[in-house]
């Protein structure tokens, strides 16, 4: 039994640290719901990926092709009489919304049709900020905005519950914030649910005449039992002030209020909603009018509450018509209710893009095609939405707009300048293509329109974190794909190339022939083939190469990753990031126009070293929680680089608090997901105790971590910590792909921005890659060390830390060599 099957049956009452979307998978199953579809998009993927993928004999779930047919899926789902929960992001929404609008207003008895859609208001990895409840208001769905990780987990069996009574779909808008950060969770009771009663399938359709009957029903019988429903709600909180001051707020913006009352302002009053569509407006009257004075309108996205306050003729403030702000966070609150945070001096912080990660198949194809255009042979790229957006790093794409349109604009740009239909091309991932790209494909072939479209096939949806698509091997339910893309591209009418993502010689020898068949009037689709590395058996990774000093010309040509750096003499070295392009001939080698690199074997072949740890305990002695004095709050920040481990750090922390007894208050822990994994600047935040919000209040950290020097200087970070507190830096310098040597801070200016604070540094990844970990993965793990031995830390036993960490390290060899690196990080400070 797996993790997530052992949630959906522990006993209800059960406390756990769970993420938002896990929260909310495990709140699926434990409610009774059926089925679940979608697409993924962050941050919402791992509500099925991680989540209800792993209780497959529970629930009917798989991934579709695109969010119009996952939401088609979950209406035959309800139609079959199955409730069903569709999952996607944002711009997933705007994608289905033919099928979303048209059965908006089906009033036919049927089974729950519950959306989960997760907003991205910073954005992190989203291309658009766009506020969606608007077109929820006019498709007339209620909307529930969950506030907590509780509310996440409870959110399911609510909107079913709604769903089946007022015959309506029910959206669960989730909070970036709150998908993607952990926090209690009091396991909900276990439910079966019937199946509904469904009307007849012949009343269920979108014909005109059907249309009119729906619309008249849904304002007849629908909106008059949602509003009383909204009015009467319990979920409606209203938290005490002095009655002198308010502020009207929903969704995770609710914690960040908390937050605020607490820390700065206690006589405030707040009112959170449950439901924003449709609101409740008389119990949002009755809250205005028992303010004596300013009542403010806090919400993400644009100004759809305080719009609504506004037209009801209440007397509210919030953020301007032309407002940039579209995400709040814990200073800009206080700034707007007029308390002051001081903040430090800025310093200068290193540029750090995400990147395709160190031997991505992706690389050779985007290197030839950015050296292409930097010679003018091609003047235009057009890109795609997924891991290819990030080849623009390389000078290998210009434009990208949605998923699927990068062909779609090729074929307007070449119809307006038929001159141009050899010197440019799209790019578009396997995935993507099986998604909405193949309609732009069958459109080029039947408008006839010549050109090259590049396919970068690695198998999987990759930027999400690795989901199947018809193009990957399996799908979710390990069943063998019967589809075949070249096959299908093929059906369209193109002429179909390909090649090998790790044979630069073939890369080019093939865009060349595409061009010259888009100069001949033809369209060419020339397919890139290349597993993504994250897809790859542990094994593959093992590859390492040398230099030969003597033929080395220094000229650089092979630092095209961030797995090679320059050493000191000006020959290559190849850092804890270099995957060995997993096996495969290694991208760098290709580009040595001088024979100077070669394979040098496996990992202690080309070291010819290996470390022997001792065993770690099996058995820990744990003192009870009431047996040391516990600090009220415990808080801290970690900042690093995407890959470095900050999420495996986070569980470590939220476990050790749930074994010191902090689960009797709260525990939380955010994290910055999407992008960041792909080599950008990464935070992850914790607390425990008298805490409110996974955002933490600058001037509240008891420590910050950088796991890279520089990081530590990103804007914002270091006015986190409160007076007194510690820096813990680790001595790492990660050089992002591009950047001169020379642009990166010294040590010493970094510790100019430092003077001042009490800091503690640490070569973690020495010790790491001493311990025998060739990537120096347990970096993070001597960090902890370390950590558990400064203030306030240092008052949980080592026993608790040790039970937390071998309760997430699952393998015997795991837990070998995380013990090893804790205790080393332990040592030094003793030392």
């Amino acid at each position: 039994m797996n993790e997530i099957q052992q949630l959906c049956d522990e006993a209800a009452g059960t406390n756990k640290v769970l993420q938002g979307n896990i929260a909310f998978a495990v709140g699926c199953v434990r409610a009774g719901i059926h089925a679940a579809d979608g697409y993924p998009g962050t941050p919402s993927t791992e509500a099925i990926d991680k989540g209800l993928s792993q209780a497959q004999d529970r629930i009917t779930v798989g991934w579709s092709v695109n969010e119009a047919v996952a939401v088609s899926v979950g209406v035959g789902h309800a139609m079959a009489g199955r409730d069903c929960v569709v999952t996607m992001k944002i711009p997933g929404l705007y994608q289905a919304c033919d099928a979303f609008t048209s059965v908006s207003c089906y009033m036919q008895p049927k089974g729950a049709l519950i959306y989960y859609i997760a907003s991205d208001f910073t954005p992190s990895s989203t291309q658009h900020v766009i506020d969606p409840r608007y077109l929820f208001k006019s498709c007339f769905v209620p909307v529930f905005e969950p506030r907590t990780h509780q509310e996440m987990h409870e959110a399911a069996g609510l909107a079913a519950d709604i769903s089946r009574t007022h015959r309506t779909p029910v959206v669960i808008l989730a909070g970036g914030l709150l998908c993607h950060s952990e926090g209690l969770v009091k396991l909900a009771e276990q439910h079966t649910r019937p199946l509904a009663e469904v009307g007849p399938l012949a009343l269920q359709h979108a014909l005109p005449g059907m249309a009119r009957i729906s619309y008249d029903t849904v304002m007849a019988e629908r909106m008059p039992g949602l509003v009383r429903m909204v009015e009467e709600s319990p979920l409606n909180i209203h938290y005490k002030g002095a009655g002198r001051r308010g502020v009207i707020t929903c969704g995770a913006t609710t914690l960040l209020m908390r937050e605020y009352k607490e820390r700065f302002d206690p006589d405030l009053d707040i009112l959170s909603v449950a439901f924003t569509n449709p609101l409740p407006m008389e119990r949002i009257r009755a809250f205005r009018e028992s303010i004596k004075g300013e009542v403010s309108v806090i919400e993400d996205g644009y100004r759809f509450m305080q719009e609504a306050c506004l037209a009801a003729g209440l007397d509210v403030s919030g953020k301007d018509s032309l407002s940039h702000l579209t995400e709040w966070t814990p200073e800009r609150i206080a700034a707007f209710l007029g308390r002051e945070i001081k903040a430090g001096t800025p310093a200068p912080s290193v540029p750090r893009p995400p990147m395709i990660c160190a031997g991505c198949p992706y690389r050779l194809a985007a290197l030839h095609l950015g050296k292409l255009r930097k010679r003018g042979d091609i003047e235009a790229i057009f890109g795609d939405i997924g891991c290819n957006t990030l080849i623009k790093g390389l000078n290998a794409l210009d434009v990208n707009l949605c998923m699927g349109a990068s062909e779609a604009m090729r074929m307007g740009y070449v119809l307006s300048k038929p001159e141009a239909a050899a010197r440019c091309v799209s790019i578009i991932g396997d995935g993507t293509e099986c998604h909405s790209g193949m309609d732009a494909t069958r459109n080029t072939v039947f408008r006839q329109v010549p050109g090259l479209k590049i396919v970068l096939d690695n198998e999987w949806i990759a930027m999400t974190g690795g989901q199947p698509s018809p193009s990957s091997p399996c799908n979710l339910a390990g069943q063998t794909n019967v589809f075949r893309l070249d096959e299908a591209l093929k059906s369209q009418g193109a002429h179909v190339i390909a090649a090998d993502a790790y044979d630069k010689a073939e890369i080019e020898a093939r865009v060349e022939e595409g061009l010259k068949l888009a100069a001949e009037g033809r369209f060419a689709i020339l397919i890139i083939r290349g597993t993504c590395i994250r897809k790859v058996p542990a094994s593959a990774y093992g590859q390492k190469l040398a230099v030969d000093k003597e033929l080395c010309r220094k000229c650089g040509r092979c630092h095209i990753c961030p797995g090679i750096e320059a050493s000191e003499d000006g020959t290559p070295r190849w850092n804890n990031l270099c995957s060995g392009c997993v096996s495969r001939t290694p991208a760098c080698l290709q580009m040595c126009p001088f024979k100077a690199l070669s394979v040098a074997g496996s990992n202690t072949e080309a070291t010819g070293e290996t470390v022997t740890l001792p065993h770690a305990p099996e058995a820990i002695g744990v003192p009870p929680a009431d047996s040391f004095r516990r600090p009220p709050r415990l808080s801290l920040a970690i900042r690093g680089v995407g890959g470095q481990g900050n999420l495996f750090f986070g569980k470590v922390l939220a476990q050790m608090a749930f074994l010191a007894g902090y689960d009797d208050r709260n525990i939380l822990k955010g994290e910055t997901h999407g992008m960041a994994q792909m080599g950008g600047p990464v935070i992850s935040t914790f607390g425990c105790g008298e805490v409110f919000s996974p955002a933490l209040v600058p001037g509240t950290a008891n420590v910050l971590i950088a796991m890279e020097k520089a990081e530590v200087l990103r804007p914002g970070f270091l006015d986190l910590l409160e007076p007194g507190g510690t820096v813990l830096m680790a001595d790492t310098r990660i050089l992002p792909h591009g950047l001169k040597p020379e642009a990166y801070p010294s040590d010493e200016a970094i510790a100019a921005q430092l003077e001042g604070y009490r800091v503690v540094s640490v070569d973690v990844l020495s010790i790491a890659l001493g311990l025998g970990d060739p990537k120096g993965r347990c970096a993070n793990v001597v960090m902890l060390g370390v950590l558990s031995t400064l203030p306030p830390f240092y008052v949980v036993p080592e026993a608790v830390w040790l039970q937390a960490l071998k309760g997430i390290s699952r393998k015997p060899s795991l837990w070998d060599i995380n013990h090893a690196a804790f205790m080393a990080g332990r040592g030094m400070q003793k030392d």
